[in-house]
């Protein structure tokens, strides 16, 4: 039986993106393959949610972007996270583990 994706948390995405880009700049399509693979496929970020979540972590100057090749030799826009946007990603796992912390301490047998 094949394995459902899990609906995405609302703000996670920015912080996976982040986090995926601390590895090596990727362009959108390898961004999304990157998660899927590392999640093994109980996480997918859907296109349109990507990329707007690529442009607005651009507009925040978290992550630059510039025009390359891909491994399919076409042109392709590649992303890099920023140093604002490393901080930003410290920030925003903290936040997030605090918040898993706190959802376990509900879920678990008291």
């Amino acid at each position: 039986m094949a394995r459902q994706s899990l609906g995405l948390v609302q703000g996670t995405v920015d912080v996976l993106i982040l986090k995926t880009l601390t590895w090596n700049p990727m362009h959108g399509y390898g961004i999304s393959q990157w998660i899927r693979q590392r999640t093994d496929g109980a996480l997918a970020v859907e296109d349109a949610a990507l990329y707007q979540a690529l442009h607005r972590l651009e507009r925040k100057g978290w992550v630059d972007s510039e025009w390359g090749v891909s491994e399919t030799n076409r042109r392709a826009k590649f992303y890099h996270i920023t140093r604002d946007g490393r901080k930003q990603l410290r920030t925003d796992v903290a936040e997030l583990r605090r918040y898993v912390e706190a959802l376990f301490k509900v879920l678990e047998p008291a």
